[in-house]
């Protein structure tokens, strides 16, 4: 986390499960690759492509606020 920002939380994983799908299943749907999904699961990508996430959206139908989470910084003391 970036203490004077704060990070984005992708939580493609926990929709993946309400949606049924794992990464192969989501990965032929949204017709991306395998390693693609798997590093916006474990949030190891470094920048965020919207036409990735829209093919994230609408293969999962779910909304943007639904898929990232901003985490704010924590106060500094």
């Amino acid at each position: 986390m970036d203490e004077d920002y704060g990070t984005i939380k992708i939580h493609l994983e926990e929709l993946m499960a309400n949606a049924g799908f794992n990464k192969y299943k989501l990965s032929h749907k949204a017709a991306m690759n395998w390693n693609q999904i798997d590093n916006y699961c474990t949030n190891t990508i470094t920048r965020l492509d919207t036409f990735v996430l829209c093919k994230l959206c609408k293969a999962l139908d779910c909304k943007i606020g639904d898929l990232l989470e901003y985490i704010p910084p924590e106060n500094k003391k």
